[in-house]
């Protein structure tokens, strides 16, 4: 990890190195965290790094037990299903909203996201960082701040759970997610709210199939006690 430099909150910028870091699997799980070593590779004091930790225990990534310190919090395959199930909830709840809400300097906006996203399908990582911010945008277009925050969190274990298992699967998957992806907004632009959660529940449907089949191949998972239920694209 970087020392932190810059002049954002201490407190914020070293919330975000740990965070990044346990996501991208620079911490692993199960690792343990101390305190002081942590303060000395970020070049803070341990305070800002108590209160990061406290913050990402809150967000499920660190797990703090009394007399025993911090650890990253083990992540099971299986998380897949409940994260997958939350994001489709929350899709359904801004896309209904959006095609009431949206305006058309707001579409546009979205069509100028795809745009970019198209000329990332060669590289995933950067696809993958639009493909959250084209959600969440869909979430700010439709003015529901607090489904945008669970989304948020629920993306970030979505990312862990990917750079951890699936990241082939994620790979071969880009084209026929971002045409989904198309026609997503081309609902949107109908005003057809109805049309707009069928596509993206059948969409996380076949998503969340693909990644079982995946784990499952791999003897992570056992497909027959693991649920189908809607997913977010990847």
């Amino acid at each position: 990890m970087q020392q932190i430099t810059a002049f954002r909150s201490k407190n914020a910028l070293v919330y975000d190195a740990l965070r990044n870091a346990v996501i991208q699997g620079d911490l692993k799980p199960g690792e343990r965290l101390v305190i002081e070593d942590l303060a000395n590779s970020l070049g803070v004091s341990p305070i800002p790094v108590r209160e990061a930790l406290r913050q990402l225990e809150g967000d499920g990534f660190v797990t703090i037990e009394p007399y025993v310190g911090a650890m990253v919090t083990e992540m099971k395959p299986t998380m897949i299903c409940e994260i997958f199930e939350l994001l489709a909830v929350l899709e359904t709840i801004s896309g209904r909203a959006a095609c009431e809400r949206m305006t058309e300097a707001d579409l546009n906006t979205m069509s100028e996201h795809l745009t970019r996203m198209d000329a990332a399908l060669d590289d995933p990582n950067q696809w993958s960082q639009y493909n959250i911010a084209f959600h969440l945008l869909i979430c700010e277009h439709a003015r529901t701040p607090l489904v945008r925050n669970t989304m948020a969190k629920a993306f970030d274990h979505w990312d862990r759970l990917r750079n951890h298992y699936i990241e082939d699967v994620f790979v071969h998957r880009l084209d026929r997610a971002q045409r989904q992806h198309h026609e997503m907004v081309e609902t949107l632009r109908r005003r057809d709210a109805d049309a707009f959660v069928a596509l993206t529940q059948q969409h996380n449907r076949d998503a969340l199939a693909a990644y079982v089949d995946y784990l499952a191949s791999k003897g992570i998972i056992d497909t027959d006690t693991e649920c189908l239920s809607p997913a977010p694209d990847g």
